[in-house]
């Protein structure tokens, strides 16, 4: 009985406190509620991992969807970051602070960031983000810096519009592959697996499927250059919706440093139409 009282008289304390709203327009304001401590964005009942805290490092103003991050290997407080919209960043302190150094150059869109092995001041962006959506920007190609980043020159690949990774030769600065998806909105030629062995000065388009299917991913096996492996993706979006994956999309591989590919099947893998947008990666051991 008592329990049925103390309800009715709570619903008519929330009752009353309504209508105060609703005639007054506002309730009065009570202390400040104290902030609760950040909390981990992962659960783990890992005893080594629960005091991990992720937060948030930067930069701070609006740059669009983060595309990419590369970090110097030999130094990793040296970290790019490259956005959607807003360029590359740059941080040398562990990213307590960033600076912007793509300002100068003609696009914002940026796809991909590879740094040099062998020399962290070679840097080369791939401009124009990879993502399906209907918002995505187009870029200008490829754009090198051999100054650690503080000067850019583009070289070459500008009909690509699209990039979506760069790999560099582990030794030679000057050999590096692009995975150029393409167009989203139509049909073009200049979309595929292309490699460069002057740093840009030319291309070689190593792997070209229809003017339909690009490329997503490239990697490189860090044991043999040679080896490397490729995604291709057929895709086309129109105002009305998307299409993604077709028969143009799969996996790929080379033994020869891309002279010749071979298409990868068996089973494990998903057959077409089923084969989207892949990822690749090669471990290390």
């Amino acid at each position: 009985m008592r329990r049925t009282v103390r309800v009715r008289m709570a619903a008519a304390l929330l009752a009353a406190g309504l209508c105060a709203f609703g005639t007054h327009g506002m309730l009065a304001q009570g202390p400040a509620p104290v902030p609760l401590p950040p909390k981990s964005i992962h659960s783990t009942d890992d005893p080594l991992l629960k005091p991990f805290v992720f937060r948030s490092i930067g930069p701070a103003n609006m740059g669009g969807r983060v595309d990419d991050i590369a970090v110097v290997e030999s130094n990793p407080s040296i970290i790019y970051i490259g956005f959607a919209t807003g360029g590359v960043w740059k941080s040398t302190n562990n990213g307590t602070t960033w600076t912007p150094i793509f300002d100068e150059q003609p696009v914002t869109s940026i796809g991909d960031i590879a740094i040099a092995p062998s020399d962290p001041n070679v840097v080369y962006v791939g401009t124009g983000e990879p993502n399906n959506r209907q918002s995505s920007s187009f870029g200008g190609g490829v754009f090198k810096s051999v100054d650690g980043g503080k000067t850019f020159e583009c070289v070459g690949l500008k009909e690509t519009q699209t990039i979506a990774r760069i790999v560099v030769h582990p030794k030679d600065p000057n050999v590096a592959y692009v995975a150029a998806p393409g167009h989203l909105f139509g049909p073009n030629k200049e979309r595929g697996l292309y490699k460069t062995t002057d740093g840009g000065r030319s291309w070689t388009n190593t792997k070209f499927i229809d003017e339909d299917t690009g490329f997503t991913d490239v990697a490189m096996d860090a044991a043999n250059p040679n080896i490397l492996y490729a995604a291709s993706y057929q895709r086309r979006r129109v105002p009305w919706g998307f299409n993604g994956g077709g028969p143009g999309s799969g996996l790929w591989k080379t033994t020869d440093a891309g002279r010749t590919w071979t298409k990868l099947t068996g089973n494990g893998l998903p057959g077409n139409p089923g084969l989207g947008r892949i990822g690749l990666d090669v471990a290390r051991s």
